[in-house]
């Protein structure tokens, strides 16, 4: 979304379903149609003016050792399709938790874009170049919402008041959509995405210099 708000035709690439994606939609590998794409000709399809590549971030995550199954690193065979990309004129990025191995990648945070997460996420950019990036401003947000995982505040119904758990988690999804700068998607997608500030900041960066 925030890519669309910079001015982009966007089109999503994911191995699962993605019924509430909001634009035109391939269900594949993104790795294997990146390369099909890579093989076939550039600029892929005629349409392509950036690619903005997501891998699954458990790998990576500080709960890492938390999750049962073991996740694979796809970021060390999707850079060298990417670099091969920007090569032929189309600019990349790599988004992806901090602790993911990213080459000098530039950080955001929902503070600077007054938003009620922190969620701070990578972003490597590879040909092409990021200005100034807003400074975090944890001091707009003393007390960020956490919106990872599904469950919300839990509420004292006489009194209104917090009753144990996460105080920091949202109170219902229409918090935690508020919280984020999305109002579109479900508790446990909101979980796992970033919000749209910050590929709107990426795009805006990026179309600048396709023109």
């Amino acid at each position: 979304m925030g890519y669309h708000r910079a001015g982009f035709d966007v089109v999503g690439v994911d191995i699962k379903p993605q019924p509430g994606y909001p634009f035109p939609f391939h269900r594949a590998g993104a790795i294997g149609f990146l390369a099909d794409a890579v093989d076939a000709y550039m600029p892929m399809n005629g349409y392509w003016g950036a690619i903005h590549a997501s891998p699954p971030c458990q790998r990576f995550s500080t709960t890492a050792a938390l999750h049962d199954e073991e996740y694979p690193d796809l970021i060390t065979p999707l850079r060298p399709l990417l670099e091969l990309a920007a090569s032929e004129g189309v600019p990349c990025v790599i988004e992806n938790v901090v602790g993911a191995p990213l080459e000098n990648p530039v950080m955001l945070c929902g503070s600077s874009f007054g938003l009620g997460v922190r969620r701070h996420r990578l972003f490597e950019c590879i040909g092409f170049d990021i200005g100034l990036v807003p400074p975090c401003a944890h001091y707009l947000q003393p007390e960020p919402i956490d919106v990872t995982g599904t469950g919300g505040r839990r509420i004292n119904e006489r009194t209104s008041a917090t009753k144990g758990g996460n105080s920091r988690k949202p109170r219902n999804l229409t918090e935690a959509r508020e919280a984020m700068g999305i109002d579109w998607m479900t508790r446990k997608e909101l979980a796992e995405a970033i919000p749209p500030a910050y590929t709107e900041f990426i795009g805006n960066q990026l179309i600048s210099q396709i023109r």
